[in-house]
């Protein structure tokens, strides 16, 4: 092999390294960002609800407004614990985790809003990474629908559905409140969109009367 291509390859592997390393870097630039932006989320929550709990909540109740809000701090620390970065290729099962997830958000996010969550998880694996980041979209969906969906709580209620089909996840994340006007937007929608590109995967948003339905297509390989 001549001097010139010895050099030709070795430069061609340098830059794929150094495309991996920007890739790696973009990566770990939207986790950071998804979890800035989950901290002030849940700073917002937990201040609206001692704001509730604590003006309405007489002299004797404060009590049990302390043990509501005490309670609600560690659904909190379980979803954090869900959603700790687990960036490897270990098999998870679907079911378990997703179940998991569905009851710390009911708690920690949606029943204290007044929101009811129902969820339909069809059993499998992945690997953790992809559940993970899997994880986060879910997560910023619920919480946004949580905060903007149902200016009248009455009968409020978020769904969610995870199904394997034909090769690919299809997680759809689904409310009947007052549905999005105009199309989705901000530091919300642009994390989601990081993410799933991560994954390889495809959002599809659509809002009416009946609320705003977000599909999430991934492939399961």
């Amino acid at each position: 092999m001549s001097v010139i291509g010895s050099m030709s390859d070795a430069t061609a592997v340098r830059s794929q390294f150094v495309a991996s390393l920007d890739d790696q870097s973009r990566d770990w630039e939207l986790v950071l960002r998804e979890s800035h932006h989950r901290m002030k989320n849940t700073l917002t929550l937990l201040g609206a609800s001692v704001r509730r709990d604590f003006t309405r909540a007489g002299t004797r109740d404060v009590s049990l407004a302390v043990d509501r809000f005490e309670r609600r701090v560690v659904a909190f620390g379980r979803l954090y614990q869900l959603l700790s970065d687990n960036d490897d290729d270990s098999a998870v099962p679907v079911g378990a985790f997703f179940e998991n997830l569905c009851g710390a958000l009911s708690e920690a996010v949606l029943e204290p809003a007044g929101v009811r969550c129902e969820a339909a998880i069809e059993s499998g694996v992945l690997p953790a990474s992809q559940c993970h980041r899997l994880a986060l979209m879910l997560t910023e969906l619920v919480t946004n629908a949580a905060k903007h969906a149902f200016p009248n709580k009455n009968g409020a209620l978020i769904r969610i559905d995870m199904d394997n089909r034909d090769g690919a996840w299809v997680c759809t994340v689904a409310d009947n409140g007052i549905g999005a006007t105009g199309p989705l937007q901000g530091t919300g929608i642009r994390i989601l969109e990081g993410l799933a590109r991560s994954i390889h995967a495809r959002l599809h948003g659509e809002a009416g009367e009946g609320g705003t339905r977000v599909t999430i297509v991934m492939p399961a390989a």
